[in-house]
């Protein structure tokens, strides 16, 4: 193990976690469109940087969430938000799971 990496990589998965708490606040603004706009953007910050550190579901949610968001425009159906909601706690879980492998052991 590469303890710089795995520095590198708590930093992320924190960060990330912030992201997706951002994201599950921001599905509740009523501001559709900016809050669709910024959710997209941090979706697609998780999916590109979550491969990048080897945390390959993390992408694959965060590419999921961003195709929803895409998809739903200014009033999304109870289905999709429906699985917009599974997609981020989907994520969130994996991203917390993550965090707890990558804690130092005292």
């Amino acid at each position: 193990m590469d303890p710089e990496f795995d520095e590198l990589k708590r930093e992320f998965l924190a960060e990330a976690e912030s992201k997706i708490r951002e994201i599950e606040s921001l599905m509740t603004d009523q501001d559709v469109r900016r809050s669709r706009e910024r959710m997209i953007y941090l979706a697609h910050q998780l999916k590109g940087a979550g491969g990048s550190y080897g945390f390959q579901r993390i992408s694959t949610e965060a590419a999921a969430i961003e195709t929803v968001l895409e998809k739903i425009g200014d009033s999304p159906t109870a289905d999709q938000s429906s699985e917009l909601a599974s997609r981020i706690a989907n994520t969130a879980e994996e991203i917390s799971q993550r965090l707890q492998e990558l804690s130092p052991v005292s």
